[in-house]
């Protein structure tokens, strides 16, 4: 059984919940989101999401 896990999902799981814990990261964790989606598509031409 091949278990095949893509960064994006995770990394979004990871924010949603860090949100649930402190809402009020909310401005820095959908920052740090959207900065580290767009260095993934820029550089990883789309192999990790």
């Amino acid at each position: 059984m091949n278990l095949h896990i893509t960064l994006a999902p995770l990394v979004s799981l990871v924010a949603g919940i860090l949100i649930l814990i402190a809402p009020r990261l909310l401005n820095v964790i959908v920052a740090i989101y959207l900065i580290a989606m767009g260095v993934i598509g820029l550089v990883g031409h789309g192999k990790f999401i």
